[in-house]
């Protein structure tokens, strides 16, 4: 099998005494690709050098995290798009909007969502979207601009069967990873409404492992039990599992995949 990780922090701190082994393991799992979103100005170095250390692999996004949206986001923001400008990125994210730690930066959040948005535009790119506790809201906020030029992925999606028809209507993927498997992850019914045909797989490694390794440090070679789970409520084998949501991700990030493929021959 063949897996994508649309999701995965494989540069933060938490792998710096073994992400070498993490990135074996992930590729003896199937995962051919791992897409790595921003946090903010302080993560770009160290996403940069996984790409450098795995090239063809590791593929950085660029954007702004919306817990890291403070007083002085438009700044930051700036920096960000002469990155953008300068080289290319795989996508633009992880942006959106979280209202489960912080409320008080909520306009700026929604400010820098919207210039986030015009990027993905502006350069062609998919958005990857962030949504805690603001499901609703972000998808009108991408509503308003939707069209056949903006794409991308509702990233951890822990949505209902409703929002999630919203998402796939405008063009957008579903993120779906370690959620799936908990045992009140409330995601079951999403899957057997809308099945597969806008699904893509993830991690968001550190974080949410699937179970069997839930409350540990997740990565990307625990695709597999997201398969696994998923296989179970579609009644598909996990092999069909994995070609469709590979195929999903390879539409998603079609850029970045087409021009690899063009490095190489």
């Amino acid at each position: 099998m063949s897996l994508i990780d649309t999701h995965t922090h494989l540069y933060l701190k938490q792998f710096d005494h073994d992400r070498a082994l993490v990135i074996e393991r992930a590729r003896q799992a199937g995962c051919i690709h791992c897409f790595l979103p921003n946090v903010d100005i302080s993560t770009i170095d160290a996403m940069l050098s996984m790409e450098a250390t795995w090239p063809g692999m590791c593929h950085p996004m660029m954007g702004l995290h919306p817990c890291s949206v403070q007083a002085d986001y438009l700044e930051v923001l700036n920096t960000m798009k002469m990155w953008l400008d300068k080289r290319p990125f795989a996508g633009i994210g992880e942006t959106g909007i979280d209202l489960y730690w912080d409320k008080s930066y909520f306009i700026q959040q929604q400010e820098a969502l919207k210039i986030q948005l015009s990027w993905a535009k502006t350069y062609a790119l998919p958005i990857i979207l962030h949504t805690r506790d603001a499901m609703d809201i972000t998808i009108d906020i991408v509503e308003s601009v939707a069209d056949t030029q903006l794409e991308g992925i509702f990233h951890c999606f822990n949505g209902n069967v409703e929002q999630a028809k919203r998402i796939v209507d405008m063009g957008f993927m579903l993120g779906i990873g370690g959620v799936l498997t908990y045992k009140n992850g409330g995601l079951e019914p999403v899957i057997e409404a809308v099945g597969l045909d806008a699904v893509v797989l993830e991690t968001d490694a550190p974080y949410l492992a699937p179970v069997p390794y839930r409350g540990k440090r997740n990565e990307s070679a625990y695709l597999i039990y997201i398969v696994d789970k998923l296989a179970d409520i579609t009644g598909m084998h996990p092999s069909k599992v994995a070609a469709l949501t590979t195929n999903n991700a390879k539409t998603v990030f079609r850029k970045t995949i087409a021009a690899l493929e063009s490095a190489s021959n």
